[in-house]
């Protein structure tokens, strides 16, 4: 089923429109976990605390944003799917990397974290009933619906390994 423009906003269209290449949330976010922990343990080490420009993130503060915002994106599903109608407030990713110490850390401490958020993601989405995929609240400002945060999780991941390959490598 098609997602509604009142699911979304349009801040996330862009996302939106990636993840639909995945029909189904569950098989997208299990197929990403692969592709993703086979990408970042495959980067040679030079890249990892690489930065194309001063003061743009590093592929390793890119995995640690995607950490934080799968975190908080589950969380608001979560949230919604409960019929908790209260307004979710949104977060500003550029203040948050900084203090996750991204560059201090192992590759393979980021990647387990990830796998860890991936998984719990996966439990989340696949325990899910039609209506609660259905089910819309407001986060950020917006309204939004659990299915389309699924889709948004997806888009929100393969636009920043795009900007790895093209920027990074």
């Amino acid at each position: 089923m098609k997602l509604q423009e009142n699911e979304f906003a349009p801040y996330y269209a862009n996302y939106i429109i990636k993840s639909l290449l995945h029909t189904d949330i569950l098989e997208g976010l299990k197929k990403q976990q692969d592709a993703v922990v086979s990408f970042f343990t495959s980067l040679p080490s030079d890249k990892l605390e690489y930065q194309y420009q001063t003061g743009k993130w590093t592929p390793k503060d890119i995995l640690l944003h995607l950490n934080d915002a799968e975190r908080i994106f589950a969380y608001r599903a979560l949230r919604i799917s409960r019929n908790d109608q209260t307004p979710l407030s949104g977060f500003e990713e550029d203040d948050y990397v900084p203090f996750g110490n991204a560059n201090v850390r192992s590759i393979e401490n980021l990647i387990d974290e990830y796998v860890s958020i991936r998984n719990a993601t996966i439990t989340l989405f696949k325990n899910f009933s039609e209506e609660d995929l259905m089910r819309i609240g407001i986060a950020s400002n917006a309204s939004v619906s659990v299915r389309a945060i699924g889709y948004i999780i997806l888009g929100h991941e393969l636009h920043h390994m795009s900007v790895i390959k093209e920027r990074y490598l």
